[in-house]
């Protein structure tokens, strides 16, 4: 079968450690564009903090479409028609805010604006991520969060120890209520439950006309998981966690071995 859309992960998957794309990696994949192949870059991220990768890698044509915060928002990048979109009410940050307050961790609150947060003590990891990803930071009381806003993701950060033993706190039901990934060792994401990265492909491919056998999905972490498990080949980078790689149909390079290339040159 084959191989019509390839989603791809960002960091520790398309960017190197120096969080740089290698021009192999940018080569191969403005080849197989260029052919009439989806590439989708699929992210935590929000829309800003993927914006240079789109940029560098020309996937801004009238058939060029991202899916960011974690699978919760899909959409082409050309006209920003959005394809599918999970949020979080208000009644989720209350719940979610409490939650984390109660269990003694940094929050921040993002939409498609900024990144929001309550903590006075504003976390560095919650800095990191204004920075990574490009969006301005903002400090708000919880009285300050108002229901119209449109919330993507909540994140919970805190130093690994501290975030582990939080998270090992949290309720049967408050897990089964969300989608919950641990993206790296110091951020905790928390999502609408209908969102991720498996479900976020599966909407683009049927959008697109593209069956599950056509797809192919390449990651590292925990949050990649469900579009591996997902595509009809999933890919594991040579640096990918160990639950990746035993979920993946192959394996690859690491990504400072220009592993998304490799594998889109033995199999494309």
């Amino acid at each position: 079968m084959t191989v019509k859309l390839v989603a791809i992960d960002i960091d520790g998957t398309l960017l190197d450690s120096n969080r740089k794309i290698t021009p192999k990696v940018k080569e191969t994949l403005q080849k197989a564009n260029a052919n009439g192949m989806y590439i989708v870059l699929c992210t935590g991220r929000p829309l800003p903090g993927v914006t240079e990768q789109l940029v560098e890698l020309d996937l801004y044509g009238d058939n060029d479409y991202v899916i960011t915060y974690n699978g919760s928002l899909v959409q082409a990048t050309k006209s920003n028609e959005i394809i599918s979109q999970y949020t979080l009410s208000y009644d989720d940050f209350l719940e979610i805010e409490l939650t984390a307050r109660k269990a003694g961790v940094h929050l921040h609150t993002i939409d498609d604006k900024a990144i929001y947060t309550a903590n006075r003590d504003i976390g560095k990891y919650t800095v990191h991520e204004a920075y990574l990803v490009d969006m301005p930071l903002k400090y708000r009381t919880v009285e300050e969060m108002t229901p119209e806003l449109s919330i993507i993701k909540m994140m919970m950060i805190d130093e690994p120890e501290v975030l582990d033993k939080a998270i090992s706190q949290l309720s049967a039901d408050f897990l089964n209520k969300y989608t919950t990934v641990k993206s790296t060792d110091f951020y905790y994401e928390i999502l609408n439950k209908k969102a991720s990265k498996g479900n976020a492909l599966a909407k683009l491919a049927e959008h697109l006309g593209i069956s599950q056998a056509e797809t192919m999905a390449i990651g590292d972490n925990e949050n990649d998981l469900s579009m591996i498990e997902y595509a009809g080949i999933g890919v594991a980078m040579g640096n990918a966690t160990d639950s990746v790689k035993r979920a993946a149909d192959v394996q690859t390079t690491s990504n400072d071995e220009d592993g998304v290339a490799e594998i889109l040159l033995k199999y494309i």
